[in-house]
């Protein structure tokens, strides 16, 4: 049975290693999404970071369903993922959900990423915790620490599945996160329901 539902991922992303995910990848139209389950998106970020002057291979209407996914989290309840310094954030209006910062090193990942996530349906204070910080030094197989894109004195960089790929720990808080959000929309649907069974007696 699937519980959680992710768009925009890769077509081996690690999400599909869990039978309880509805995973949407290149092949599978994410904009045809049509539950009413509340959603992780990771929509592509090329288009909106800092350095998007320089993307080249940016297909027909990329840019826009970083848009597409705010309105969809802000519908469904859910998750945005994107970096840090991406300019989507900027598009969220500010009174709807919350905005956290993590480092995706700190769930397992093989370099520090700083990541943003846009959360809508919870509060900030029932937000799950979140692990400690990693303080320890990942050597890769050359013998030096990875970062995202190679810049950083002394590292190597990722490999292209490294830069985009979710860790398994990242993705248990998700879980955690939405098991959250549809608590809060089963609790809201039973409120309503008795409103209404009380102003029909």
């Amino acid at each position: 049975m699937k519980k959680y539902s992710a768009l925009f991922c890769r077509s081996d992303s690690a999400y599909k290693n869990r039978p309880t995910w509805d995973v949407y990848d290149i092949d599978r139209n994410a904009r045809h999404y049509n539950s009413s389950r509340a959603v992780v998106c990771h929509p592509p970020c090329r288009s909106w970071g800092r350095l998007s002057h320089m993307a080249t291979q940016v297909r027909e209407g990329e840019k826009e369903l970083g848009n597409w996914s705010i309105a969809k989290v802000i519908e469904k309840g859910g998750i945005l993922e994107h970096p840090s310094g991406s300019r989507l954030f900027n598009h969220i209006p500010k009174e709807i959900g919350f905005v956290i910062e993590i480092d995706q090193y700190d769930f397992g990942h093989v370099a520090h990423k700083k990541t943003k996530l846009f959360i809508h349906g919870i509060d900030r204070s029932e937000l799950p915790p979140l692990p400690p910080k990693d303080e320890s030094i990942h050597l890769c197989e050359k013998g030096k620490q990875r970062s995202i894109c190679g810049n950083v004195k002394g590292t190597t960089r990722c490999t292209q599945y490294q830069r985009e790929y979710t860790p398994n720990a990242l993705i248990d808080f998700f879980e955690a996160i939405l098991d959250k959000i549809e608590d809060r929309k089963w609790w809201e649907r039973e409120s309503q329901d008795k409103d209404l069974a009380r102003c029909r007696a």
